[in-house]
Formats: structure tokens, C-alpha cells, sequence
């Protein structure tokens, strides 16, 4: 037999002799190097006279004295607290709860003070479901506070300006405004001597100015041209002298040339976003400090039109633009104010992974996670749906509804031919899946409703009778296209223009987002009711800097 050897302690066996070695003494060897490990402050070799002792008298069953762990005291060795419940309870490993012993009652068990960690993501099987009859979702169980929502911090004259530098403030101007200068400086040193360029005109800029350089950017989006430089033409057909009483041509055609926004020197090469990371953190953190969303949330995807060359582009045919950059947005159900956003770069996408829920639900998880545990609703598609992704937003007191893919894991069974207008319902207790046969299969998924039917308001138009549809399905269609609404709004006033520099392009669709939220926390410290008239906004926009 082989001796077992699961010791951090060095031992030497330089005996002749060969040794029939027994159960107990093995057992004993591992007692006497575990005690060493545990009680010694520095680890020690055993030596051959200690080993044979140990071999040869193992069928003395006697006390071991403290003398091989130099201990003076002749008292008998107690084990280390975690050796004695290991020794009372094999089953019991590193990390376990504790046994305390009491000599009237016996051992107990005694809970181990742990940090609190990640709630972990339960398993959900298919053979959890059953026919649902008047089923009704228990929720979140957390009633929504609705006094904490809305405008955080507002300035005190409320005007378009101020709503606007709530988001890009003068501190991230002024970082623009030192690598602008930084960056024409250099594209300077770099000009050949004797050749005179558009360069040679440069001086430094200023924050007022790059406020203005920005107003008139966003002017442009209203003021449709097809080139830049003919916003500047004397033609009369063409003529508009707004824009050369503010910059000259050359002027503004420097500003957009040397516009940056990151010392190289100074960034991260790593990062597929480095060019634009720093105002992209501050944006976003602007957004998640100046408003409090409502109850109702949705998270969908946005796509940036872009198809020069770029890494992490984007193909998707369902959008208008097709290929671009992907944003994950979250949106405000109610006022469809931009909550935040993850710019996806594939493998190094800026979310926290969560074991179990794969990258969509990580991506809901990361973008939820100053939200949760406070009764709100969540609606998705079904690239984010999954009955597990719902099972861990419950656990921390959020709400879910979306449309679900049949073949996401835990989904339960349906019948595969439904007629028009069937339903079936199915629920495990917690969460509740609908198939709804309409032109086509409607398959959702959802924590927060009841297994019943609702009339939608319209009419069928072959029998005449009220057009029923799953009280889900209705809550869904009114509350899910936040992120397309707002994609449809800043596309009447788009000031991203085609660049050669994705970063610059990617600002700009940054600056309409940024406008788009000072819109709607300028319409909410004002009074005014939101209205889907959409054409108040460019109003707002010639206004932000006049």
C-alpha cells in the first residue's frame, strides 16, 4: 500500500528496512502533520527518529504528548477548532459552518459570519411548470416609492442652457478644450516648414467657444445642408449669414479638425473605447446622477450608423441603419429620459459577468444595478428573456415582462398548432408563460401579471366583437419602445455628420442623447406636459445656447 500524502509538511524516509504500514498509522502521520501545520508559526521537516516512532509504535493508542510540536506544557494537545469539527463530521469541509460543542445538548451547529455576497442564480427545469388556471404573479413583493423619482439636483434657474450643462458640464468641456489645443499644437509640429495650411491660422480655443462650436453643430442638424462649406456660401439660393456672423469657415472646419478628446500618451490601448472613453464615463455618469427613473424601465438595443471600418461594428438587419455601433440603452418608460448605456466591443464589453445568465442577462444585471431591490418593472425583448434572468430579478425585488424565446432553458412546453386567438398559460408559482396564437406564435414571459385576457380597445373587423389579448401583451406594447421612441426623436435633429474618425461621429451622437435628456428635464422642471408632438424640441435646441 502507498502512503497517502495530502500534507503541506516535508518528510524523509530513509529506512532500510521495508515497513508494512497500517491504517493507523497513517491516520496518525496525517494527525501529527496536520497538528504541526495548525499549531506551529513556521513550518518543520519531521525527522526519520519521529517517522519510525510514529510507524512502529501506531498500535499504542495512548495520548500524544506536546513535545513534538516543542511545546514545554505537558498537558494533553487540543485540535484546532476546525480539525474537531473535520474530525466530528467528515462531511464537513473547508468553509463549512463551524460545530460548537455543548456537554448537555451535544454538538451544534453555529453559522459562520460571511460578507454578504452576489445572490446567486437559481437553476429553473422545464418539469416546474404547470397549466395555469386563474393564475396571479405574486410580483416583487416591494411597493414602489414614487416621491424618489424625477429630477435630482436641478439647477436653480431652470433654463435650456442649464438643463444642458447638468449633462456636459464646464469641467468635461474644459478637458476637451486642453487636448483640442494639445492636439492642433501637435498636428502643427508635424507641418513642414514652408508650407503654409489651414493650421497656420490656429489659435488656442476656450470653453465659451466650444460651447458655441457645439451650438452651431447642433444647429445643423436643424438647418439640413448637404455639405459643410455650404453654410457659408454666398450663394443667394443658399445663403444663411447666421452661421458666418458666429465662425468663420476656416475656423470651424480647425475646430472639427483638431477636436479630440484623449491624451494617447495617457490611454489605456487595451480598451477598443480609449478615444473617447473619458467622455463617454462622464456623459453616462451625468445621466445616472441628474434623474431618478420610474417604475417602469426597458432595455433595448440602439445602433449608431457607422460603415467605415471599426472592429466592433455591428450588423443588424431589423435595424433601420443596419451596420453601426450597438449600444444597450436603458430608458424611463414615462418620460423617456436615457438612463444609461453600454457601448458593446465584444469580449471587452464593459459589464459584469453574472455565472448562469450568459452575456444578455449580464447585460441586464449591469445596467439594472442601482435599481434593483426597489419594486420596478422591467420590460425586454426576447434576446434578453430567460426564466432564469426573471427567477434573479425577483429574488431582488424587480418586476419582469418580455416576449421569450420557446427554446431558452427552464421554458416549459407548449402544444406546437394553436387557432387564432388561443391561449395557453403556464406558471411555476413565481412566473407565468403565455403562448398566444395571433397572425403568428406570441410567446411571453412574465412576473407581474395575471393569467387573464383584456380587451384591447379595437374592433375585429370579421365578427364585430372586441378584440381580446392577453393582459400582458397589452402592458407590453404600451411600455416597450422607450429606447425606439428616443432613437426616433433625435433623428429629426441629428447632428452627426459622415466623418473619417468613428470617435467623432460617436461624440456627436453622444451630444443628441445628452439633448434629448436636457429636453426632457427642462419639460419637467418647466411643467410642462410631454406630448408626442416632437417638433417642440428643435424649439428647445436653437434656444440651448442663444
Amino acid at each position: 500500500m502507498g502512503l497517502r500524502a495530502p500534507l503541506t509538511c516535508t518528510h524523509h524516509l530513509s529506512l532500510n528496512t521495508s515497513i508494512r504500514v497500517s491504517e493507523n498509522s497513517i491516520s496518525e502521520l496525517e494527525y501529527r502533520c496536520r497538528r504541526n501545520m495548525f499549531t506551529n508559526s513556521r513550518r518543520r521537516e519531521l525527522t526519520d527518529e519521529e517517522i519510525r516512532e510514529i510507524f512502529f509504535n501506531s498500535d499504542d493508542e495512548g495520548d500524544y504528548n506536546s513535545e513534538s510540536s516543542g511545546s514545554d506544557s505537558d498537558s494533553e494537545e487540543r485540535l484546532p477548532p476546525n480539525l474537531v469539527s473535520l474530525e466530528r463530521n467528515p462531511e464537513l469541509g473547508e468553509g463549512d459552518d463551524d460545530v460548537e460543542e455543548n456537554p448537555e445538548e451535544g454538538p451544534s451547529v453555529v453559522p459562520c459570519s460571511r460578507p454578504e455576497g452576489p445572490v446567486p442564480v437559481e437553476e429553473v427545469r422545464s418539469s416546474d411548470w404547470r397549466t395555469a388556471v386563474n393564475f396571479t404573479t405574486p410580483g416583487p413583493g416591494i411597493e414602489f416609492d414614487s416621491s424618489i423619482s424625477g429630477v435630482q439636483n436641478p439647477p436653480e434657474t431652470p433654463t435650456a442652457v442649464n438643463c444642458f450643462r447638468m449633462f456636459l458640464s464646464v469641467e468635461t468641456v474644459g478637458e476637451i478644450v486642453e487636448e483640442t489645443n494639445r492636439y492642433a499644437s501637435e498636428q502643427q509640429g508635424k507641418t513642414a516648414i514652408g508650407v503654409i495650411g489651414k493650421l497656420s491660422k490656429w489659435v488656442p480655443t476656450c470653453v465659451n467657444e466650444v460651447y458655441t462650436f457645439l451650438a452651431i453643430a447642433l444647429l445643423m442638424g436643424l438647418v439640413r445642408k448637404s455639405t459643410l462649406r455650404e453654410y457659408w456660401s454666398t450663394d443667394p439660393v443658399l445663403l444663411t449669414p447666421f452661421f458666418a456672423s458666429v465662425f468663420s469657415q476656416d475656423r470651424f472646419l480647425n475646430l472639427l479638425r483638431c477636436l479630440h478628446f484623449v491624451n494617447p500618451a495617457h490611454a489605456d490601448i487595451r480598451d477598443p473605447l480609449n478615444k473617447i472613453r473619458n467622455v463617454f464615463n462622464a456623459l453616462t455618469s451625468a445621466f445616472k446622477r441628474s434623474f431618478i427613473p420610474y417604475k417602469d424601465l426597458c432595455v433595448d438595443e440602439s445602433l449608431m450608423l457607422w460603415k467605415g471600418r471599426l472592429g466592433f461594428r455591428q450588423y443588424i438587419p431589423s435595424k433601420r441603419h443596419r451596420f453601426g455601433i450597438k449600444f444597450f440603452v436603458l430608458c424611463d418608460v414615462v418620460t423617456g429620459y436615457v438612463q444609461d448605456m453600454v457601448i458593446y466591443t465584444g469580449a471587452t464589453t464593459s459589464i459584469e459577468s453574472t455565472e448562469g445568465l450568459g452575456v444578455s442577462g449580464s447585460v441586464v444585471m449591469t445596467l439594472l444595478a442601482p435599481h434593483l431591490g426597489k419594486g420596478r418593472v422591467l420590460y425586454v425583448d426576447n434576446w434578453y428573456s430567460s426564466p432564469m434572468l426573471f427567477q434573479h430579478l425577483l429574488h431582488q425585488g424587480t418586476g419582469a415582462c418580455g416576449t421569450v424565446r420557446l427554446n431558452r432553458r427552464g421554458m416549459p412546453t407548449f402544444p406546437k398548432k394553436m387557432k387564432r386567438g388561443e391561449v395557453t398559460f403556464r406558471e411555476k408559482g413565481t412566473q407565468l408563460a403565455v403562448k398566444w396564437q395571433d397572425k403568428r406564435d406570441v410567446n411571453f414571459l412574465t412576473t407581474v401579471h395575471p393569467s387573464s385576457m383584456a380587451q384591447s380597445g379595437r374592433l375585429d373587423h370579421f365578427t364585430g366583437e372586441p378584440k381580446v389579448k392577453p393582459a400582458c401583451v397589452l402592458d407590453y406594447n404600451k411600455k416597450m419602445g422607450a429606447v425606439d421612441r428616443a432613437d426616433m426623436i433625435t433623428s429629426f435633429v441629428d447632428c452627426a455628420r459622415k466623418s473619417t474618425k468613428w470617435y467623432k461621429k460617436l461624440f456627436f451622437h453622444l451630444l443628441d442623447t445628452a439633448v434629448l435628456n436636457a429636453y426632457t428635464v427642462h419639460r419637467k422642471l418647466s411643467a410642462l406636459a410631454f406630448t408626442s408632438k416632437y417638433k417642440s424640441q428643435p424649439a428647445l435646441l436653437m434656444r440651448v445656447f442663444h
